[in-house]
This record gives C-alpha cells, sequence and structure tokens, in this order.
C-alpha cells in the first residue's frame, strides 16, 4: 500500500509539474510605467516569430485578452507596442526509480531486493515565449516577459487553453510591481 501511494504521489507530482509555466521578467526601471494607456501590436517582430499564423493569432488574442482585462485599450495611436519571439527545444528527462521493495521476513539476503528498477523515460518539448512591450515613441524595449514551460501535441481546444496559460501568467508580471 505505501509503494501504491508513493507512486501516485510521484505521478501527481511529473503530472502538475509538466502544466507549470516559469515566468521571469525584466524591464527598465526608469521607466514611468502609468503612462502607457494603450496598445497595438508591433508586426515586424510578430512576423519573425517562428510558428504557425493559427498559434501567432491563438497568442495574440490572448495578449489582447489580458491586456484589456488590464485596462489597456488597443488603439492605432498606441503608447506602446507588442511583440512576440518563439523559440522551442527537445528535453529529455530520465529517472531511475530504485524502490527495493522485495518480500520476506526480518533480516538477511532477500533474492526479491532491488528487483522493482523501473527506468522512466519521458520525451517533450519545452516551449519559451517572450512577450515584449516597446515605448512607441522611444522605440525601445521598455519590459519582457518570458514563459518556459513543457508543450505537448494536443487538440485544439488544449492547444488553445495552454497558449492562455502562457500568456495569462507572462501578462501577470505586468506593469512591474503591480504582480497578481
Amino acid at each position: 500500500m505505501k509503494y501504491l501511494k508513493a507512486v501516485v504521489l510521484f505521478s501527481l507530482v511529473i503530472l502538475s509539474s509538466c502544466k507549470t509555466v516559469k515566468v521571469v521578467a525584466d524591464y527598465d526601471t526608469k521607466v514611468d510605467f502609468t503612462k502607457y494607456k494603450t496598445f497595438a501590436f508591433y508586426k515586424p517582430e510578430i512576423d519573425k516569430a517562428q510558428i504557425s499564423d493559427l498559434d501567432k493569432k491563438r497568442i495574440l488574442r490572448a495578449i489582447e485578452a489580458e491586456l484589456i482585462a488590464k485596462g489597456f485599450t488597443k488603439s492605432k495611436n498606441p503608447d506602446m507596442l507588442v511583440g512576440i519571439f518563439t523559440k522551442s527545444r527537445e528535453k529529455v528527462n530520465v529517472n531511475q526509480n530504485n524502490m527495493g521493495f522485495g518480500w520476506g521476513f526480518g533480516w538477511g539476503w532477500n533474492p526479491w531486493w532491488g528487483m522493482n528498477n523501473n527506468i522512466n523515460v519521458n520525451q517533450y518539448t519545452e516551449g519559451t515565449l517572450f512577450i515584449d512591450f516597446i515605448d512607441k515613441e522611444k522605440k525601445e524595449l521598455v519590459w519582457q516577459g518570458i514563459g518556459t514551460g513543457a508543450l505537448k501535441l494536443q487538440n485544439r481546444e488544449k492547444k488553445e487553453a495552454r497558449i492562455k496559460e502562457f500568456v495569462k501568467e507572462i501578462i501577470s508580471k505586468f506593469p512591474p510591481g503591480q504582480e497578481k
């Protein structure tokens, strides 16, 4: 029973860790972020992102929704421009599980000891999404959020949900000092 509980707990930890998005943000400390009220997408940067046009649309819709929820307005004459960049790489996790559980009584030699050596190999794609906020007037990067997490080949609905999760976690760090 202890073995079963350990396996279930380990599986839950692994599954939950696959869903997390690690986020870091960097920004220009000399910038007054309260002056930014409007935004537009920066097409030259977005066009360089090496993902499908469908995924670009999903990301841009998610960014737009998050910024509007924070009180920003999409505009043809914006205060800041929003760009994206993506990258991915294949990752492999190898875990050896030497449970070493055997059956027998008392101390001494146990012929089944160490028979439960399990090696788990998990291959996945790690994706990184960069969201850049650029001061339109100065044409300078003022804030960058970077989200990294596991990606899976998924159906459209799950892919869209994962993109929204990435964007929400990244945008939650903007503006600096007001993270929720």
